[in-house]
């Protein structure tokens, strides 16, 4: 009977312990969560075919002169207005020393730095390779050349690539003879790339500087 006595009184000793690990959490309130009785919050949760949706809007430009501008500049530079690359051209035109002197500028660390500067020269030049090139655009334009559709804005786009002399050379021989640059790059493929931009905003100048 002892024994019996002193079992059951382990075992609720036991019933105890176990009961008394099971014992309910004190409510705690976190102030950064709390939402009073009086307070209405809103979830603004997209729809499906929101969500399906892109929201980024790319602006198009097309055969536009902003276009045939970051067309050339994605080519030359990836759009970098810093960059000099190994044969030291330089900004987002990628730009020689000496042709920037030919549209007046001198000072080259303020022209890395300048983006505004850097698009005056780059529409400076474009002046002054349409009129160098003005009886060739006027000749050629809409013709086809060893495969290729000659257009205006193919035509400047090359002069940037080689100068305006390398473009005659090309155009005299009926494409047989073509510049390329230290990379490989060749008037043939500027022709071919930049045709049919709208460049007519370019004015044909000589003395086109910024």
């Amino acid at each position: 009977m002892r024994k019996d006595i002193i079992a059951f009184g382990v075992t609720l000793a036991l019933l105890v312990v176990v009961s008394s690990g099971f014992r309910a959490f004190d409510r705690a309130t976190i102030d950064s969560f709390h939402i009073t009785e009086n307070e209405v919050y809103h979830y603004n949760v997209p729809t499906k075919d929101e969500s399906e949706r892109s929201n980024v809007a790319i602006p198009f430009t097309g055969k536009t002169f902003v276009g045939f501008k970051q067309a050339l500049a994605v080519k030359e530079s990836a759009g970098l207005y810093d960059l000099v690359n190994a044969f030291g051209y330089m900004g987002k035109y990628q730009f020689g020393r000496s042709t920037l002197r030919n549209v007046g500028v001198h000072d080259f660390k303020s022209f890395l730095n300048n983006p505004e500067l850097q698009e005056r020269a780059f529409e400076a030049l474009l002046s002054i390779n349409k009129w160098e090139l003005r009886k060739e655009i006027r000749k050629y334009s809409g013709k086809i050349i060893n495969g290729i559709e000659i257009t205006e804005s193919g035509l400047l786009a090359a002069a940037h690539l080689g100068g305006a002399s390398s473009v005659k050379t090309f155009l005299k021989t009926k494409g047989r003879n073509g510049f390329k640059d230290g990379f490989g790059t060749s008037v043939r493929s500027y022709l071919k790339r930049f045709r049919g931009f709208d460049t007519s905003v370019i004015k044909a100048d000589r003395f086109a500087k910024i």
